[in-house]
């Protein structure tokens, strides 16, 4: 399911779905880190989760998912990915009590991560 990507890769195209992704993808990590900032009663644990559960999702990124992946996967493992750090940033706001902000990035990832698929998939 796994290789090493040791190929250069070519010119890359950015379009607007691309800027998209990249504002999301940001917006997740944030998610992500205030989450662990203001979700744990203890000064020590906010301290460990703000920090380290974004820096997770990042290196999870850069390894697996980002243009320039150390580690190629299949179109299906890239979307696995991609599903639970985006699902995660979504499941943050819902934790936190901010529904409406959890549905609508919700929504607009899977509607962003739908039009990437499908370029990736032609």
């Amino acid at each position: 399911m796994a290789g090493v990507n040791t190929e250069p890769s070519g010119p890359v195209r950015i379009g607007p779905n691309d800027i998209l992704r990249l504002v999301l993808e940001l917006f997740a990590f944030f998610s992500i880190g205030l989450w662990g900032f203001l979700a744990w009663p203890a000064p020590l644990l906010n301290w460990v989760f703000g920090i380290g559960a974004p820096l997770f999702a990042i290196v999870l990124w850069g390894l697996f998912r980002s243009p320039r992946a150390v580690f190629s996967l299949d179109p299906f493992g890239k979307a696995l990915v991609e599903i639970v750090i985006m699902g995660s940033g979504a499941l943050a706001w819902l934790v936190m009590g901010q529904w409406l902000v959890a549905l609508v990035f919700g929504l607009v990832a899977v509607v962003s991560g739908v039009i990437s698929g499908r370029k990736e998939f032609a």
